[in-house]
């Protein structure tokens, strides 16, 4: 899985389980709307700085937005 793919993963995962719209989350980060889309689905990749924005609008840190997510067999892979 390539580093965009797991951050667009992470991205969504994290705006989900905060019952935030994608809109929301925009606003909260001072991003445009269609900029989280286009990064949820590995249009663009996010500049440090928009990673920090998100994380932040999302009350998480960077780095979580960039963990390889655990595999349903426990190991990672």
């Amino acid at each position: 899985m390539e580093i965009q793919e797991i951050f667009a993963a992470n991205l969504r995962r994290h705006r989900q389980a905060a019952g935030l719209s994608q809109e929301e989350l925009a606003y909260r980060a001072d991003i445009d709307r269609t900029y989280i889309s286009a990064l949820e689905r590995c249009v663009y990749s996010a500049s440090i700085d928009v990673v920090d924005r998100l994380a932040k609008g999302l009350g998480i840190n960077a780095a979580d937005l960039l963990l390889l997510p655990k595999s349903s067999d426990g190991q990672g892979n």
